[in-house]
């Protein structure tokens, strides 16, 4: 297997466990992102993968030669890995011009490699900043040259680590685009580090989900989505509405309605996981549609979030307990009922997460 393969990772900062036995792929042509909270061990990952930090117990293999192994000591230098570094602070050379940026780390800058650097930045929309040094240079255009120079010297492997956390929402969106369609072009292996799910999603042709170092699921964005293994990974892409109930053959009755509980036995205390978009409301009076909720309760608007092409709704409905809970509810456009009225709440059966109470 060419690209990247990591095979039993471990390692430790003293006492601190940071990776615990964590294994990776890292496929030509496709990009895989490493997603999760800070501290998880994404980073430290990347880092052994260039070499970076001494490997302590494992194998790391690139283009399907062994470059580091934990047993043996073994140990390929950063600069012999065959991999491209682009770190969130970019680090362009500021006594350098953006050609000679790129070309830096290129050995034999033969005329086909000039030529990949000229087509290259017409590509990204730089032809005009050639000669320019990166002082003059916008954030976008900062990140856009720290990608070519990461890509010039033609590496089997490309490692980025927070490339567009730099850079203002707008912008980010724009760049982290034109960014993935260069990729895709030049049929790289790409190992991505973010905390960020939604630039997971958009990016990423396979998400590695991490938490206290270790690999907590792996699967291409529509798994990790709409397939979570757990109330962690449920919660990682975003808030989440909770209830509780106890199964009872197969089936737990909650405020939201009662959910189908396969494969827990009777007695057992879960949690239903609902996304902003899986509860529905109507004004009250007016049902929604069967087949998308058949439970409907009475709620409460307590406040509306327009966020241009949704919006944000808190709603108030009786926990059951004798006391309220505030639902996230996320509706299409910015048709918003009226601060403090009465609406009918539902859930969407089809789109809940069922995972044990602890």
């Amino acid at each position: 297997m060419s690209g990247l393969e990591m095979n039993r990772i471990r390692h430790a900062f003293g006492n601190d466990m940071v990776l615990d036995d964590v294994s990776l792929v890292a496929g030509p042509g496709k990009l895989t992102c490493l997603l999760g909270p800070s501290g998880c061990g994404k980073t430290t990952l990347l880092r052994l993968a260039a070499g970076l930090e001494s490997l302590q117990q494992g194998q790391v293999a690139i283009q399907g030669v062994t470059v580091a192994d934990g047993a043996s000591g073994f140990s390929v230098a950063p600069e012999k890995r065959d991999v491209g570094l682009m770190f969130q602070d970019y680090a362009l050379f500021p006594h350098l011009n953006v050609f000679e940026n790129i070309a830096f780390g290129i050995e034999n800058l033969s005329p086909e490699r000039r030529q990949w650097i000229k087509d290259s930045l017409e590509h990204m929309g730089l032809s005009h900043h050639t000669y320019n040094y990166p002082h003059t240079l916008s954030g976008g255009q900062q990140q856009r040259v720290a990608l070519l120079r990461a890509l010039a010297p033609e590496p089997g492997v490309l490692l980025l680590d927070e490339p567009f956390s730099g850079l203002d929402v707008t912008r980010r969106a724009q760049v982290r685009e034109e960014a993935l369609t260069f990729l895709k072009q030049s049929g790289v292996a790409v190992m991505m580090v973010t905390h960020d799910p939604e630039e997971a999603m958009f990016m990423a042709d396979h998400i590695v989900i991490m938490n206290e170092g270790r690999v907590v699921q792996a699967g291409t964005p529509v798994q990790t989505y709409f397939h979570p293994v757990s109330a962690f990974v449920t919660e990682l892409f975003g808030p989440v509405n909770r209830c509780r109930g106890t199964v009872t053959d197969g089936q737990a009755k909650t405020q939201l309605g009662t959910f189908d509980a396969p494969g827990f036995e009777n007695g057992t205390e879960i949690v239903v996981m609902l996304r902003p978009e899986a509860i529905l409301i109507s004004p009250s009076g007016e049902d929604v549609p069967a087949k998308k909720g058949t439970h409907f309760i009475s709620g409460r608007v307590d406040s509306t979030h327009p966020l241009g092409s949704s919006s944000h709704l808190h709603i108030i409905i009786d926990d059951g307990n004798g006391g309220e809970q505030v639902l996230h509810v996320r509706t299409p456009g910015i048709s918003l009922p009226a601060v403090g009225s009465s609406v009918n709440v539902s859930a969407d059966m089809t789109n809940a997460f069922i995972f044990p109470a602890d």
